[in-house]
């Protein structure tokens, strides 16, 4: 899931891996435990990923020279593996951790997404 969400990172011609390349990465994989979960929160999946896109944005054009991955992304990635304890790393685990760790933008855009009552995941 990492390596995704660093290709997201790359899309966004952005220089680090952050929480909001992660969400992208789960969103885009479509997940049927993820969209479960949206769905139980009653997140609309079309405008959550709308937002994350529109956050991200894209920076200007840069020459590759590595990407970094943010404090807050290991921190996530360490919830998630806790969680999982000795099975595989599941795309819900991290977005479990997104929501616990709780201070990223990503957990904002989740918490924003939460709030509205719609629930489309089509």
């Amino acid at each position: 899931m990492l390596r995704a969400a660093e290709q997201e990172c790359r899309n966004h011609n952005q220089y680090y891996v952050g929480a909001e390349h992660l969400m992208l990465a789960l969103l885009e994989e479509r997940d049927a435990q993820i969209l479960e979960m949206l769905r139980g929160d009653g997140i609309d999946f079309r405008e959550l990923h709308a937002d994350v896109r529109r956050t991200l944005g894209s920076a200007e054009e840069r020459l590759w020279e590595g990407i970094l991955v943010t404090p807050r992304v290991r921190k996530i990635v360490a919830i998630a593996e806790q969680k999982a304890g000795d099975g595989e790393l599941e795309p819900a685990d991290l977005l479990d951790a997104l929501r616990v760790e709780g201070g990223s933008l990503a957990a904002e855009l989740l918490r924003r997404a939460r709030r509205n009552p719609a629930s489309s995941l089509e």
